[in-house]
C-alpha cells in the first residue's frame, strides 16, 4: 500500500504525546501536563475525526481516501488503539504521577481517599457551594432521558424508596455544572499547607443522597459523552456570523460518538447509557479514574516540577520603542517564535496605531481572541482614524465564537470588517500597514507561518518575516484587495498563494531537484511541515526519491507517505520532533543546483490547505536569514537524537536514541540556549 490512512497517522501522533507523560527526563508537572494534552487532543480527535468516519457511515458514503481502507475497518482500528492508549494513560496517572505527585506534597484526593478528617469540610462545601446549582433528573415516563452537553460530566445515580409524590424512582441523572472548578483545593488545617486537592466528583458523590430526600443512593457513577462537534454551514447563507451563531449551539448536542464511563459502573447500567447515545460497545470507554482528564490540572505554583522558565529575545535592533519604522526600512527581520518575542509585531502595530503617517493598516486574523492585545490595537488605530481593514475567519475550528466577538469589537470601533471567502478559509497570516514618507507611500509587511495570537507564539515553533521588499508588500497588497474585492486571481511577483498558484510551484520545485538529479548533480529537498496528506505531492516526492533525490521530511502530526520503501521511497527520511513546545512552523527547502530555494508559509501540504483555503507561502530572499532557518529551523531539528521519532516502511514509529558514540541533543533546547549565549542582532 502507497499510502497511509490519515486518521490512524494522526493517532500515532496523539500517542507521541502521551509518551512524553511517560518520560522521566520531564518535570514531573509537565509530565501530567501532557498527560492532559493527550486527553483534549482525543477529545477533537473523536469529535471531529472519528466523527466524520461516523458520519460517512450513517449515511452509507464510501470513502474517497487515497488509502482506500473502508470507514468501518478505520473505525475498528481507531477503537482498538484507543482503548490500548487510554488504558495506558490511566495507568500512568494512577501508578505513576499521582504517586510521585505525593512524594512532593500535592495529592488529589477521589471519593474512595475520602478521611473522617474531610467530612465536615466536603458537607460545608456541598451545601453552600454545589447544591444550590446542582439539577438532579429522575428518569421515569414524564422526565425522559436529558439532553447531555458534549463532554459534560454527569453521575448515573441508582436510587431505592420513594419520592415526594410517592413515586418509585430507580434512576437519576446529575450533572455536574459546568461553572464549578473541578478540582478544589483544601484549607491549610487539612492538608498541613500542602497542595491537596479534591475533585469536584468526590464532593457529589459524598452527598448524592442528599439530592434526592427521602431516598437512598446506592450507586453513583460518573459517566461523559462525546459529541460530533463539526460544523457545517451552507455556502449560499445572507450572513455568515448570524448563521455560524445558529449553528454553535448545535455543537453540544450533536451525534454522539463516545461513551466514557466510571470503571465501577455496573454492566447493567453500561448497556443502558448505549442504548440512550445510540452507541455499539466498541465506542464504550470504561477509565479507572476521573473520566473529565482535560480539567484535571490544578495552578500549582512548585517552579522545581515545572520546566525552567524561558524569556524570549527581542532582537537588539528593535527593543528601542518608537523606532521600529526606520528599523524596518534598514533590512529584514526573522523571528523564531518562541525563542524570539512575539513583542515586536505588536509594536508594529501599537506604533501603527499611533503614527500620524500611518494611514491604513490591514490584517487577517485566524485565531486571536477579544481580550488580544492585537484586536485592542487595531481597534485603537480605527478610533485614531486610520483605515483598519480585518479579515477575520469566523470558521477557525472551536474558535467561531471567539472570532464573532473579535469582529463586532472591530466593527464598533470602525473598523472594516470581512468574513474571508465563502468556501474558502483564510488561513493566510499577513499585516500590511501603510505609511507616508517624502510625500509618497512605503509599505510595511509581517508574514508568519503561525496565528497572530500572543499566547500561541510562546507555546508554538513560528516564523515571522518583517520585510519591506518592494515586491512581497505589492503582492500582499494585491491579495487583501483579492480577499476583499471581486476580480481575477492576483498576479504575484514573489509570493505563491493558495488556492491558485502554490500547489503547482511546489510540484515544479519537486520536479527541479529530479531534473537535477538525472543531470547527476547534488539534491536535497527539506520540507517541515505539520501534515503531509496530499497525494499528488506524495506521489511527485516518490518519483524524487527514485530518480536519487535525498528527501527530509519533519512531519509533527501526519504523514500519509510511507518512506523506506524499497523501489518507491529509499531516499526519503521522515521524523518527528514533540517536545516542549509543539512544532508548527512550515519550511520547505530546495537545494535547486546549490541555489537553494527556501520559504515559509502558512499552509501544510494537504488537500485542505491547496485547494480550499487562502494560503500563503514566501520566499526567504537575504542569505543570513536563510541560513539561519537553513541551520537551526531545519538541520537543527534532522540532529536530534532525544525528542526525535522516525518513521519506518511499516507505519511505526520509533524514538530515536543517542547512540554511546553521539551527545544527546535537544534541537529546543539548543535553540532556548543558543539565544541565552548569543543574543539575535
Amino acid at each position: 500500500m502507497t499510502y497511509t490512512n490519515r486518521e490512524l497517522s494522526l493517532f500515532e501522533f496523539h500517542k507521541r504525546v502521551l509518551a512524553q507523560a511517560k518520560d522521566p527526563n520531564h518535570p514531573i508537572l509537565e509530565r501530567l501536563n501532557f498527560l492532559i494534552i493527550f486527553s483534549r487532543n482525543l477529545d477533537e480527535f473523536f469529535e471531529i475525526r472519528v466523527a466524520g468516519l461516523m458520519k460517512q457511515m450513517d449515511l452509507n458514503l464510501i470513502t474517497t481516501a487515497p488509502d482506500a481502507i473502508p470507514n468501518e475497518v478505520v473505525i475498528e482500528k481507531i477503537s482498538e488503539l484507543a482503548h490500548q492508549a487510554v488504558e495506558e494513560q490511566y495507568q500512568i496517572l494512577n501508578y505513576t504521577l499521582l504517586p510521585q505527585l505525593q512524594h512532593y506534597g500535592i495529592r488529589f484526593i477521589q471519593y474512595a481517599d475520602i478521611l473522617e478528617k474531610h467530612k465536615a469540610w466536603i458537607k460545608e462545601y456541598f451545601f453552600s457551594q454545589v447544591q444550590p446549582v446542582v439539577t438532579p433528573i429522575s428518569l421515569d415516563p414524564s422526565h425522559p432521558f436529558p439532553r447531555l452537553a458534549n463532554k459534560s460530566l454527569n453521575f448515573i445515580v441508582t436510587l431505592s424508596g420513594k419520592d415526594a409524590f410517592g413515586r418509585q424512582i430507580e434512576l437519576a441523572i446529575v450533572p455536574a455544572p459546568r461553572s464549578l472548578p473541578r478540582v478544589v483545593r483544601l484549607p491549610n488545617e487539612l492538608s498541613g499547607g500542602q497542595e491537596h486537592y479534591i475533585l469536584l466528583s468526590a464532593i457529589i458523590q459524598q452527598h448524592i443522597s442528599d439530592l434526592f430526600p427521602g431516598m437512598t443512593a446506592t450507586g453513583c457513577y460518573q459517566f461523559r459523552v462525546t459529541r460530533n462537534a463539526d460544523l457545517t454551514v451552507a455556502e449560499d447563507v445572507d450572513d455568515l456570523a448570524v448563521a455560524l451563531k445558529g449553528e454553535l449551539s448545535s455543537r453540544r448536542f450533536g451525534r454522539a460518538v463516545r461513551l466514557e464511563v466510571a470503571k465501577n459502573t455496573p454492566e447493567k447500567l453500561h448497556q443502558y447509557l448505549l442504548e440512550q447515545f445510540d452507541l455499539d460497545p466498541q465506542h464504550l470507554y470504561c477509565v479507572d479514574g476521573p473520566v473529565n482528564l482535560t480539567r484535571f490540572l490544578a495552578n500549582f505554583d512548585i517552579a522545581e516540577l515545572r520546566f525552567k522558565p524561558y524569556q524570549p529575545i527581542i532582537p537588539k535592533a528593535l527593543r528601542q520603542t518608537h523606532q521600529i519604522f526606520d528599523v524596518l526600512s534598514k533590512r529584514d527581520f526573522l523571528l523564531h517564535h518562541p525563542f524570539d518575542s512575539f513583542a515586536p509585531v505588536i509594536q508594529l502595530l501599537r506604533e501603527a496605531a499611533k503614527d500620524p503617517n500611518v494611514l491604513a493598516i490591514k490584517q487577517t486574523l485566524y485565531r486571536s481572541g477579544p481580550d488580544s492585545e492585537i484586536v485592542q490595537v487595531l481597534a485603537e488605530a480605527a478610533r485614531n482614524g486610520k483605515e483598519v481593514t480585518a479579515i477575520i475567519e469566523l470558521r477557525a475550528r472551536f474558535d467561531e465564537e471567539s472570532n464573532i466577538s473579535v469582529a463586532n469589537i472591530l466593527q464598533e470601533a470602525g473598523a472594516v470588517v470581512v468574513y474571508g471567502i465563502v468556501g474558502y478559509k483564510t488561513h493566510a497570516k499577513m499585516i500590511l500597514v501603510v505609511r507616508r514618507e517624502h510625500d509618497k507611500l512605503k509599505r510595511y509587511v509581517h508574514l508568519g507561518t503561525g496565528n497572530y495570537h500572543a499566547g500561541n507564539a510562546k507555546m508554538y515553533t513560528d516564523y515571522g518575516l518583517l520585510t519591506t521588499d518592494v515586491d512581497i508588500c505589492e503582492d500582499v497588497h494585491k491579495i487583501f484587495q483579492e480577499l476583499t474585492g471581486m476580480g481575477r486571481m492576483a498576479k504575484l511577483k514573489k509570493l505563491f498563494h493558495a488556492p491558485f498558484t502554490l500547489h503547482a510551484q511546489l510540484m515544479q520545485l519537486i520536479e527541479q531537484e529530479i531534473e537535477f538529479a538525472k543531470a547527476g548533480k547534488p539534491t536535497h529537498i527539506i520540507i517541515k511541515v505539520n501534515a503531509l496528506t496530499e497525494p499528488l505531492l506524495i506521489a511527485a516526492l516518490y518519483k524524487a526519491s527514485q530518480a536519487g533525490v535525498k528527501i527530509d521530511l519533519i512531519i509533527r502530526s501526519i504523514c500519509c507517505l510511507r518512506p523506506q520503501v524499497t523501489g518507491l521511497s529509499e531516499n526519503i527520511r521522515v521524523r518527528s520532533i514533540v517536545g516542549r513546545f509543539l512544532e508548527h512552523t512550515r519550511v520547505y527547502y530546495f537545494l535547486h543546483d546549490g541555489e537553494a530555494k527556501l520559504y515559509c508559509s502558512s499552509a501544510d501540504w494537504m488537500g485542505r490547505n491547496l485547494f480550499s483555503r487562502v494560503e500563503t507561502c514566501f520566499p526567504i530572499e537575504d542569505k543570513k536569514l536563510r541560513k539561519q532557518i537553513i541551520e537551526q529551523g531545519l538541520l537543527n531539528y534532522l540532529k536530534d537524537n532525544v525528542r526525535a521519532w522516525e518513521l519506518d516502511q511499516h507505519d511505526q514509529w520509533h524514538p530515536v536514541q543517542a547512540t554511546e558514540n553521539e551527545t544527546p541533543f535537544i534541537a529546543q533546547q539548543y535553540l532556548m540556549d543558543e539565544r541565552n549565549i548569543k543574543p539575535t542582532a
